[in-house]
Protein backbone atom coordinates (compact mmCIF):
# COMPACT_ATOMS: atom_id res chain seq x y z
CA UNK A 1 0.00 0.00 0.00
CA UNK A 2 1.57 3.38 -1.24
CA UNK A 3 0.78 6.15 0.93
CA UNK A 4 0.70 10.51 -0.10
CA UNK A 5 3.46 12.44 0.37
CA UNK A 6 1.65 14.44 3.12
CA UNK A 7 0.27 11.04 4.75
CA UNK A 8 4.05 10.23 4.93
CA UNK A 9 5.64 13.48 6.74
CA UNK A 10 2.61 13.07 9.14
CA UNK A 11 3.98 9.69 10.09
CA UNK A 12 7.45 10.21 10.06
CA UNK A 13 7.00 13.86 12.65
CA UNK A 14 4.92 10.60 14.66
CA UNK A 15 8.19 8.60 14.34
CA UNK A 16 10.45 11.24 15.41
CA UNK A 17 8.28 12.33 18.62
CA UNK A 18 7.96 8.13 19.67
CA UNK A 19 12.26 7.97 19.13
CA UNK A 20 12.31 10.82 20.97
CA UNK A 21 10.22 9.32 23.83
CA UNK A 22 12.04 6.45 23.67
CA UNK A 23 16.16 8.03 23.71
CA UNK A 24 18.87 5.41 23.97
CA UNK A 25 22.35 6.11 24.58
CA UNK A 26 25.63 5.33 22.68
CA UNK A 27 25.74 1.59 21.59
CA UNK A 28 22.72 0.86 23.36
CA UNK A 29 20.42 1.71 20.64
CA UNK A 30 18.19 -1.66 20.50
CA UNK A 31 15.17 -0.95 20.35
CA UNK A 32 15.89 2.02 18.35
CA UNK A 33 17.33 -0.49 16.13
CA UNK A 34 14.72 -2.59 16.20
CA UNK A 35 12.14 0.14 15.25
CA UNK A 36 13.93 0.73 12.05
CA UNK A 37 14.32 -2.74 10.72
CA UNK A 38 10.52 -3.61 11.54
CA UNK A 39 9.87 -0.17 9.61
CA UNK A 40 12.28 -1.22 6.80
CA UNK A 41 10.78 -4.97 6.53
CA UNK A 42 7.23 -3.66 6.88
CA UNK A 43 8.36 -1.62 3.23
CA UNK A 44 9.68 -4.73 1.87
CA UNK A 45 13.23 -3.25 1.78
CA UNK A 46 16.01 -5.41 2.58
CA UNK A 47 18.37 -4.74 5.25
CA UNK A 48 21.32 -6.16 7.03
CA UNK A 49 22.80 -5.84 11.00
CA UNK A 50 25.83 -4.01 10.52
CA UNK A 51 27.72 -3.02 13.91
CA UNK A 52 25.78 -4.42 16.29
CA UNK A 53 22.53 -1.87 16.11
CA UNK A 54 23.44 -0.53 13.02
CA UNK A 55 21.73 -1.38 9.81
CA UNK A 56 21.88 -0.68 5.99
CA UNK A 57 19.44 -1.08 3.88
CA UNK A 58 19.64 -1.11 -0.09
CA UNK A 59 17.13 0.15 -2.96
CA UNK A 60 17.75 -0.79 -6.44
CA UNK A 61 20.44 -2.47 -6.30
CA UNK A 62 21.02 -3.60 -10.33
CA UNK A 63 20.64 0.38 -11.34
CA UNK A 64 23.62 1.01 -13.16
CA UNK A 65 24.22 4.51 -12.05
CA UNK A 66 26.15 5.41 -9.00
CA UNK A 67 25.74 3.76 -5.78
CA UNK A 68 25.14 6.83 -3.32
CA UNK A 69 24.18 6.22 0.51
CA UNK A 70 22.48 8.63 3.06
CA UNK A 71 23.62 8.12 7.05
CA UNK A 72 21.71 9.07 10.01
CA UNK A 73 23.04 8.43 13.32
CA UNK A 74 20.34 7.17 16.50
CA UNK A 75 22.18 7.50 19.79
CA UNK A 76 20.72 10.01 22.19
CA UNK A 77 22.75 11.84 25.12
CA UNK A 78 22.70 11.34 29.03
CA UNK A 79 20.85 14.75 29.80
CA UNK A 80 17.81 15.41 31.78
CA UNK A 81 15.34 16.89 29.69
CA UNK A 82 13.80 20.25 30.32
CA UNK A 83 12.78 20.90 26.98
CA UNK A 84 8.35 21.53 27.82
CA UNK A 85 7.66 19.47 24.79
CA UNK A 86 4.23 16.92 25.39
CA UNK A 87 6.35 14.15 23.92
CA UNK A 88 8.96 14.22 26.55
CA UNK A 89 11.60 11.57 26.77
CA UNK A 90 10.14 8.65 28.70
CA UNK A 91 13.67 7.50 29.89
CA UNK A 92 15.56 9.05 33.12
CA UNK A 93 18.53 11.19 32.51
CA UNK A 94 18.11 10.44 28.68
CA UNK A 95 17.60 13.23 26.01
CA UNK A 96 17.71 13.69 22.23
CA UNK A 97 19.33 16.20 22.61
CA UNK A 98 21.40 16.79 19.48
CA UNK A 99 18.21 15.90 17.04
CA UNK A 100 19.09 12.62 16.01
CA UNK A 101 15.72 11.41 16.19
CA UNK A 102 14.96 13.89 13.73
CA UNK A 103 18.28 12.60 11.51
CA UNK A 104 16.64 8.83 11.50
CA UNK A 105 12.85 10.15 11.11
CA UNK A 106 13.93 11.79 8.09
CA UNK A 107 15.80 8.84 6.43
CA UNK A 108 12.87 6.10 6.98
CA UNK A 109 11.01 8.83 5.46
CA UNK A 110 13.24 8.98 2.06
CA UNK A 111 13.11 4.61 2.52
CA UNK A 112 9.46 4.94 2.16
CA UNK A 113 9.60 7.59 -0.96
CA UNK A 114 12.34 5.87 -2.37
CA UNK A 115 10.63 2.80 -2.10
CA UNK A 116 7.67 3.98 -3.92
CA UNK A 117 9.59 5.24 -6.89
CA UNK A 118 13.02 2.55 -6.66
CA UNK A 119 12.31 1.91 -10.36
CA UNK A 120 13.21 5.42 -10.97
CA UNK A 121 16.11 5.68 -8.79
CA UNK A 122 19.64 6.06 -11.48
CA UNK A 123 21.94 3.93 -9.37
CA UNK A 124 21.69 2.17 -6.01
CA UNK A 125 21.13 3.71 -2.81
CA UNK A 126 22.33 2.87 0.40
CA UNK A 127 20.35 4.31 3.54
CA UNK A 128 22.98 3.95 6.68
CA UNK A 129 21.39 3.94 10.17
CA UNK A 130 24.28 4.53 12.44
CA UNK A 131 24.91 3.96 15.97
CA UNK A 132 26.92 5.60 18.57
CA UNK A 133 27.60 9.14 16.98
CA UNK A 134 28.02 11.28 19.94
CA UNK A 135 31.68 9.98 20.84
CA UNK A 136 31.30 6.12 20.20
CA UNK A 137 33.00 5.69 16.89
CA UNK A 138 30.32 4.22 15.70
CA UNK A 139 30.83 5.63 11.97
CA UNK A 140 34.30 3.86 12.41
CA UNK A 141 32.86 0.61 13.50
CA UNK A 142 30.01 0.62 10.70
CA UNK A 143 32.79 0.85 7.91
CA UNK A 144 34.34 -1.89 9.24
CA UNK A 145 31.24 -4.02 9.28
CA UNK A 146 31.16 -3.05 5.23
CA UNK A 147 28.68 -0.36 5.37
CA UNK A 148 30.09 1.15 2.46
CA UNK A 149 30.87 -1.69 0.29
CA UNK A 150 30.38 -0.44 -3.22
CA UNK A 151 29.08 2.80 -2.04
CA UNK A 152 30.87 5.25 -4.39
CA UNK A 153 29.67 8.84 -2.75
CA UNK A 154 27.83 9.67 0.54
CA UNK A 155 25.58 12.31 2.42
CA UNK A 156 24.95 13.20 5.53
CA UNK A 157 23.10 16.52 7.59
CA UNK A 158 22.78 18.15 11.06
CA UNK A 159 19.92 20.30 12.05
CA UNK A 160 21.79 23.11 13.80
CA UNK A 161 19.57 25.71 15.98
CA UNK A 162 22.22 28.28 15.40
CA UNK A 163 20.83 29.43 11.65
CA UNK A 164 17.91 29.97 10.62
CA UNK A 165 15.21 28.03 9.39
CA UNK A 166 15.33 28.02 5.31
CA UNK A 167 19.41 28.10 5.17
CA UNK A 168 22.12 26.13 5.41
CA UNK A 169 25.68 26.11 4.46
CA UNK A 170 27.54 22.90 2.91
CA UNK A 171 31.14 24.35 2.27
CA UNK A 172 34.20 22.73 0.28
CA UNK A 173 36.26 21.59 2.79
CA UNK A 174 36.26 21.69 6.67
CA UNK A 175 32.25 22.33 8.10
CA UNK A 176 33.02 20.31 11.63
CA UNK A 177 36.35 19.91 13.31
CA UNK A 178 38.42 17.54 14.63
CA UNK A 179 38.43 16.65 18.54
CA UNK A 180 40.40 15.27 21.29
CA UNK A 181 39.78 15.22 25.32
CA UNK A 182 42.90 15.27 27.61
CA UNK A 183 43.15 13.84 31.24
CA UNK A 184 46.46 15.65 33.34
CA UNK A 185 46.88 13.96 37.12
CA UNK A 186 48.75 15.89 39.43
CA UNK A 187 50.53 14.50 42.59
CA UNK A 188 51.59 17.01 44.98
CA UNK A 189 52.36 16.17 48.82
CA UNK A 190 48.68 16.71 51.31
CA UNK A 191 49.02 18.71 54.15
CA UNK A 192 47.05 20.95 56.50
CA UNK A 193 46.17 24.05 54.97
CA UNK A 194 47.67 26.42 57.79
CA UNK A 195 51.15 24.86 56.76
CA UNK A 196 51.55 25.13 53.27
CA UNK A 197 54.93 25.34 52.69
CA UNK A 198 55.12 21.79 54.24
CA UNK A 199 53.15 20.31 51.19
CA UNK A 200 52.87 20.62 47.70
CA UNK A 201 49.68 21.75 46.70
CA UNK A 202 48.52 20.30 43.77
CA UNK A 203 45.34 22.77 43.66
CA UNK A 204 47.47 25.82 43.06
CA UNK A 205 49.79 24.05 40.21
CA UNK A 206 46.32 23.09 38.72
CA UNK A 207 45.13 27.20 38.51
CA UNK A 208 48.37 27.32 36.86
CA UNK A 209 48.69 25.03 34.30
CA UNK A 210 44.91 25.73 33.07
CA UNK A 211 45.68 29.15 32.63
CA UNK A 212 48.97 28.09 30.99
CA UNK A 213 47.15 25.95 28.50
CA UNK A 214 45.17 28.89 27.09
CA UNK A 215 48.56 30.02 25.79
CA UNK A 216 48.57 27.18 23.39
CA UNK A 217 46.54 28.58 20.41
CA UNK A 218 47.36 32.13 21.36
CA UNK A 219 51.36 31.53 21.40
CA UNK A 220 52.01 28.27 20.24
CA UNK A 221 50.16 28.12 16.73
CA UNK A 222 49.57 29.96 13.98
CA UNK A 223 46.89 32.54 14.18
CA UNK A 224 45.78 31.02 11.30
CA UNK A 225 45.10 27.68 12.59
CA UNK A 226 41.25 26.96 13.69
CA UNK A 227 41.90 25.68 17.31
CA UNK A 228 39.96 25.59 20.52
CA UNK A 229 41.74 24.01 23.89
CA UNK A 230 39.28 24.11 26.91
CA UNK A 231 39.89 22.65 30.32
CA UNK A 232 36.31 21.48 31.47
CA UNK A 233 36.72 19.73 34.51
CA UNK A 234 38.98 20.60 37.88
CA UNK A 235 38.60 17.24 40.29
CA UNK A 236 40.13 18.29 43.86
CA UNK A 237 37.89 17.30 46.30
CA UNK A 238 38.94 17.61 49.75
CA UNK A 239 37.84 19.19 52.94
CA UNK A 240 38.21 23.50 53.72
CA UNK A 241 41.47 22.41 55.88
CA UNK A 242 43.17 20.01 53.87
CA UNK A 243 45.31 20.37 51.14
CA UNK A 244 44.73 17.18 49.05
CA UNK A 245 47.26 15.14 47.19
CA UNK A 246 46.44 14.97 43.96
CA UNK A 247 44.20 16.77 41.37
CA UNK A 248 42.81 15.63 38.44
CA UNK A 249 42.11 18.02 34.93
CA UNK A 250 40.52 17.11 31.62
CA UNK A 251 39.10 19.08 28.77
CA UNK A 252 38.59 18.63 25.21
CA UNK A 253 40.68 20.05 22.33
CA UNK A 254 39.06 20.85 18.29
CA UNK A 255 40.77 21.53 15.45
CA UNK A 256 40.18 22.26 11.93
CA UNK A 257 43.09 20.07 10.29
CA UNK A 258 44.26 17.00 11.10
CA UNK A 259 48.06 18.66 11.20
CA UNK A 260 47.38 20.54 14.51
CA UNK A 261 46.65 17.64 16.44
CA UNK A 262 50.45 16.65 17.44
CA UNK A 263 51.61 20.21 18.28
CA UNK A 264 48.51 20.58 20.22
CA UNK A 265 48.71 17.78 22.42
CA UNK A 266 52.97 18.10 22.68
CA UNK A 267 52.13 21.52 23.92
CA UNK A 268 49.33 20.74 26.65
CA UNK A 269 52.15 17.64 27.86
CA UNK A 270 54.91 20.27 27.96
CA UNK A 271 53.10 23.13 29.40
CA UNK A 272 51.46 20.81 32.26
CA UNK A 273 54.74 18.81 32.82
CA UNK A 274 56.93 21.98 33.25
CA UNK A 275 53.96 24.27 35.27
CA UNK A 276 53.43 21.79 37.59
CA UNK A 277 57.53 21.16 38.43
CA UNK A 278 57.50 25.08 39.11
CA UNK A 279 55.20 24.22 42.22
CA UNK A 280 57.08 21.06 43.25
CA UNK A 281 54.15 19.12 41.91
CA UNK A 282 54.30 15.90 38.87
CA UNK A 283 52.04 15.84 36.13
CA UNK A 284 51.03 12.66 34.07
CA UNK A 285 49.28 13.74 30.85
CA UNK A 286 46.87 11.55 28.85
CA UNK A 287 45.66 12.47 25.38
CA UNK A 288 43.16 10.79 23.50
CA UNK A 289 41.95 11.24 19.81
CA UNK A 290 38.34 11.58 18.97
CA UNK A 291 37.13 12.25 15.43
CA UNK A 292 39.13 13.85 12.88
CA UNK A 293 37.47 17.23 10.92
CA UNK A 294 34.52 16.83 8.59
CA UNK A 295 36.28 17.52 5.29
CA UNK A 296 33.70 17.68 2.37
CA UNK A 297 34.99 16.84 -0.93
CA UNK A 298 34.24 19.76 -3.59
CA UNK A 299 31.86 18.11 -6.13
CA UNK A 300 29.78 16.37 -3.95
CA UNK A 301 29.68 19.89 -1.33
CA UNK A 302 28.73 21.53 -4.99
CA UNK A 303 26.01 19.10 -5.71
CA UNK A 304 24.53 19.57 -2.41
CA UNK A 305 24.36 23.34 -2.69
CA UNK A 306 22.77 23.16 -5.67
CA UNK A 307 20.02 20.88 -4.31
CA UNK A 308 20.00 23.65 -1.53
CA UNK A 309 19.65 26.68 -3.52
CA UNK A 310 16.63 25.06 -5.70
CA UNK A 311 15.13 23.67 -2.25
CA UNK A 312 15.69 27.28 -0.34
CA UNK A 313 16.28 29.63 -2.75
CA UNK A 314 18.98 31.92 -3.69
CA UNK A 315 19.04 33.37 -0.25
CA UNK A 316 19.62 30.04 1.82
CA UNK A 317 23.27 30.11 2.52
CA UNK A 318 23.37 31.07 6.08
CA UNK A 319 25.02 34.35 7.08
CA UNK A 320 25.28 34.12 10.79
CA UNK A 321 27.76 31.40 11.12
CA UNK A 322 31.49 30.70 10.43
CA UNK A 323 32.80 28.15 9.46
CA UNK A 324 34.14 25.39 10.44
CA UNK A 325 32.15 24.57 13.11
CA UNK A 326 34.22 23.86 16.38
CA UNK A 327 31.73 20.89 17.33
CA UNK A 328 32.71 17.35 15.78
CA UNK A 329 30.83 14.56 14.00
CA UNK A 330 32.21 11.32 13.30
CA UNK A 331 30.64 11.41 9.63
CA UNK A 332 34.37 12.09 9.29
CA UNK A 333 35.30 8.47 9.06
CA UNK A 334 33.09 8.32 5.99
CA UNK A 335 34.49 11.40 4.18
CA UNK A 336 38.10 9.90 5.02
CA UNK A 337 36.89 6.48 2.77
CA UNK A 338 34.88 7.55 -0.28
CA UNK A 339 33.80 11.06 -1.57
CA UNK A 340 30.81 12.93 0.01
CA UNK A 341 29.69 16.04 2.01
CA UNK A 342 27.79 16.94 5.37
CA UNK A 343 25.55 19.97 5.31
CA UNK A 344 24.53 21.50 8.29
CA UNK A 345 20.54 22.88 7.82
CA UNK A 346 19.18 25.49 9.96
CA UNK A 347 16.26 25.67 12.61
CA UNK A 348 15.44 28.51 14.44
CA UNK A 349 11.84 30.57 14.05
CA UNK A 350 10.52 33.68 15.48
CA UNK A 351 11.20 37.22 16.22
CA UNK A 352 13.09 38.48 18.97
CA UNK A 353 11.88 38.17 21.89
CA UNK A 354 9.88 34.67 20.68
CA UNK A 355 12.96 32.63 19.25
CA UNK A 356 11.75 29.16 18.79
CA UNK A 357 14.26 25.97 17.94
CA UNK A 358 16.95 27.80 19.10
CA UNK A 359 18.36 26.26 21.75
CA UNK A 360 22.01 24.81 21.26
CA UNK A 361 22.35 20.64 20.75
CA UNK A 362 23.50 19.32 24.05
CA UNK A 363 21.01 21.46 25.79
CA UNK A 364 18.29 20.23 28.14
CA UNK A 365 16.23 22.54 26.75
CA UNK A 366 16.84 21.67 22.86
CA UNK A 367 14.08 21.29 20.63
CA UNK A 368 13.85 20.17 17.14
CA UNK A 369 11.92 21.71 14.56
CA UNK A 370 9.60 19.21 12.44
CA UNK A 371 9.43 21.35 9.70
CA UNK A 372 13.00 20.70 8.70
CA UNK A 373 12.38 17.38 7.80
CA UNK A 374 10.13 17.96 4.45
CA UNK A 375 13.43 19.98 3.55
CA UNK A 376 16.08 17.04 4.14
CA UNK A 377 13.68 14.20 2.00
CA UNK A 378 13.55 16.70 -0.86
CA UNK A 379 17.20 17.53 -0.51
CA UNK A 380 17.81 13.72 -0.40
CA UNK A 381 15.68 12.67 -3.35
CA UNK A 382 17.31 15.27 -5.67
CA UNK A 383 20.92 14.03 -4.52
CA UNK A 384 19.66 10.04 -5.14
CA UNK A 385 17.83 11.17 -8.19
CA UNK A 386 14.64 10.39 -7.15
CA UNK A 387 10.89 12.31 -7.60
CA UNK A 388 11.06 15.47 -5.31
CA UNK A 389 8.02 14.87 -3.29
CA UNK A 390 5.41 17.30 -2.62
Amino acid sequence: MTRSWQDILTGTIETRHWLHRNPELTWEEEKTADFIRERLSSLNIPWRVCATHGTVATLAPQASGPHRAFRADMDALPIEEASGVDYVSCQTGKMHACGHDGHTAALLACAEWFKQHEAALPGPVSLVFQPAEEGGHGAKKMIEDGALDGVEEIFGWHNWPAIEFGQACCPDGAVMSGNGTFEIHLKGRGGHASQPEAARDPVLAAAAVTLNLQQIVSRRLPPQADAVVSVTSIDAISNVTVIPENVTLAGSIRLSSPQWRAPINQAIQEIAEQTAASYGVVAEVITRPRYEATLNHPPSAGAVRRTLETELGPAYPAQNIMMPLMASEDFSYYLNEIPGAFALIGMAEGAEGERRFDKPCHSPEYVFNDRVLETVVKVFSRLAGAPVPG
